[in-house]
């Protein structure tokens, strides 16, 4: 069900700007957010990326990705997208459990929208707590939030 996802692999690459694509229009939607950064990424973006994605397929689609950048001392959650079609299957919690079982630095950390209220209340049930918030400046406040392991 999760898989390594090859991202050299143009495929690949077009699959997951698909899902990031749908999953942050919905959550610039809930941020209010004019111009949100996510969604400027390209298919070359991925291709080009010196990070770990993995994917959660469903009926053979891809319905989940995470996107993972991580050394001994410290994992850090890049992305963490489910496509809408997909929402509401545990697809998310799935991902963080791979990841918090395969990735094993001391610290793990992930930042969203601080209005994006199931992701944070999807990482507080994995017991991470906050640690700052801030303004971008592309008008979204933000929050981190990290898991001592």
């Amino acid at each position: 069900m999760i898989s390594k996802l090859n991202t050299k692999n143009k495929e690949v690459s077009e699959n997951i700007y698909t899902v990031f694509q749908v999953s942050y229009k919905v959550e610039a939607e809930l941020l209010k957010a004019v111009d949100f950064p996510p969604l400027k990424r390209s298919v070359q973006n991925f291709i080009n990326s010196n990070t770990q994605f993995f994917g959660y397929y469903s009926n053979e689609k891809l319905a989940g990705v995470i996107e993972i950048k991580s050394d001994d001392k410290l994992t850090h959650i890049q992305s963490l997208v489910v496509h809408p079609n997909n929402f509401r299957q545990g697809i998310a919690s799935k991902l963080m459990k791979f990841t918090l079982v395969n990735f094993n630095s001391k610290i793990i950390t992930v930042e969203t929208g601080l209005q994006n209220i199931p992701a944070i209340n999807l990482y507080k049930q994995f017991e991470f707590i906050e640690t700052k918030q801030w303004d971008t400046n592309h008008g979204v406040r933000k929050i981190e939030l990290k898991l001592n392991c």
